[in-house]
């Protein structure tokens, strides 16, 4: 079952496709299947043309796995992915010429 542990929506800065994104979605997400349990960070960068423009295009996505290992979801270690989170989606945006706003949120966090 694939969980979004965590998701906000924040200013951006990038160039995709010749558009110019101007806010990224950020997840933790989890996935557990057959005693499996791997949680991936994403960020997906997109337009954001006006206030209320958060339609996500998805040429912009990039995730990364950062566990994967027999065991279900635990709070002690989604607490310790979400200290990291931006320090690994800076390091996934700085590999595509991007950056992430961290002291713009566009919404409030949702956590699941």
């Amino acid at each position: 079952m694939v969980t979004n542990v965590y998701s906000q929506y924040f200013q951006a800065n990038a160039t995709f496709s010749g558009v110019e994104r101007r806010g990224a979605l950020v997840l933790l997400i989890s996935d557990s299947e057959a005693g499996m349990i791997s949680y991936k960070v994403a960020v997906s960068f997109f337009p954001h043309k006006d206030p209320e423009d958060f339609a996500v295009s998805y040429d912009a996505y990039f995730e990364k796995e950062v566990f994967n290992a027999p065991g279900r979801r635990s709070k002690k270690r989604e607490a310790a992915f979400m200290e990291s989170l931006r320090n690994e989606i800076d390091a996934i945006s700085v590999e595509h010429d991007a950056t992430v706003d961290w002291d713009h949120p566009l919404n409030e966090a949702r956590i699941g």
